[in-house]
């Protein structure tokens, strides 16, 4: 095994869902030394206490601390991964910067090029939008070169991460009418995070299955940004995302006509264009479903097409996990770019 950098590490928001599965994923990876975890509620208390999944594992004998940022930067971390909710992600975020950190955000504070967007899907004004200029929206098979050398990185929605890793290189290929675009996604429960909520309970989610959020899901905002960023004009769609009983995994099926004159097999040799060589986007081919199952508990996100010539349309499924590459994985390639590391250290499981 090559001898490797440590890079001093922070997670900030350690608490949560996300914040879980970065531990799991950054306690393994061999780059990193982890220096800080950070609770209001869990302060004190060391992470075995906590999840005693991690006892044993190097480095769990660490405790939470209060979400400080001159205790962070004291413990001499280099890089900071934020698991907050939006509207809190952005003070930390700028005070960490100021004191020499890179940031990963996992909130969706930054991921929004203009202000005026956050505070109409958010519901408030932009709590600091002097960095909107300069995070870089952090889809690692889009925006690699950006990534290596950014400060601030914005990762991406699990949910736009499922519809526009399928819909971006098609946009760039114009392919398909942007007009007729549809997505509809079905989440695992852990999606809406680890917080008391009754509709959330057992009870009300399990044998059930029901859309929400609809016709305007928060989400659509930066599904739209990076689409029409794509297409190079303004791009609307509809969205209606679903929860469903599973703890995790996300399954997208978009649908959009093909313009006039696209050949069918355009949407494959698109997709093989753009993702051939990307270890983290594996292409089921035409004619396959993308399936939940098959990457729970990975970094994987599944694609597969099928063309509908009766209806015109192109049919893309997608699957991933919403914690894995919807959150937590996808962060993590962010920071291995970030850092010079494989695209693959600390990730490589199936």
């Amino acid at each position: 095994m090559r001898a490797m950098k440590l890079i001093k590490t922070a997670i900030v928001g350690a608490s949560g869902y996300s914040g879980m599965e970065l531990l799991r994923l950054l306690l393994g990876h061999p780059g990193v030394e982890l220096v800080a975890v950070t609770s209001r509620q869990e302060a004190g208390k060391a992470l075995a206490e906590v999840f005693p999944r991690f006892r044993k594992a190097p480095g769990a004998e660490l405790s939470f601390i209060e979400p400080d940022p001159d205790a962070i930067a004291a413990t001499g971390a280099q890089a900071a991964f934020l698991a907050l909710p939006h509207g809190v992600a952005a003070e930390i975020a700028h005070a960490l910067l100021e004191r020499g950190l890179r940031v990963i955000d996992l909130s969706a504070d930054f991921r929004l090029r203009e202000a005026a967007v956050y505070e109409e899907f958010y519901g408030h004004t932009h709590p600091a939008p002097d960095l909107l200029a300069e995070a870089v929206y952090g889809l690692p098979e889009i925006r690699a070169e950006e990534i290596k050398s950014a400060r601030l990185i914005a990762s991406p929605g699990c949910y736009p991460t499922s519809v526009l890793l399928p819909l971006l290189p098609l946009l760039r290929e114009n392919l398909i009418d942007t007009t007729t675009i549809v997505a509809n996604s079905m989440s695992g429960v852990s999606g809406a995070g680890r917080k008391a909520d009754v509709s959330l309970l057992f009870c009300e989610c399990n044998e059930s299955a029901r859309a929400y959020g609809v016709p305007k899901h928060r989400h659509l905002s930066e599904i739209e940004q990076e689409l029409s960023l794509a297409a190079g004009e303004t791009v609307t769609i509809s969205f209606i995302p679903h929860l469903i009983p599973v703890n995790a995994g996300i399954a997208t099926t978009t649908t959009a006509k093909l313009r006039e004159g696209a050949a069918p097999d355009a949407i494959g040799a698109a997709l093989e264009k753009a993702y051939a060589g990307e270890p983290f986007v594996r292409l089921l081919g035409k004619g396959v479903c993308a399936d939940t199952k098959n990457v729970t508990r990975t970094n994987f996100i599944d694609i597969g097409w099928h063309h509908d010539p009766r209806a015109g349309r192109v049919i893309l499924t997608s699957a991933e996990d919403n914690l894995g590459k919807g959150a937590g994985g996808q962060a993590l390639q962010s920071f291995n770019l970030m850092f010079g590391f494989s695209a693959t250290d600390g990730l490589q499981n199936f």
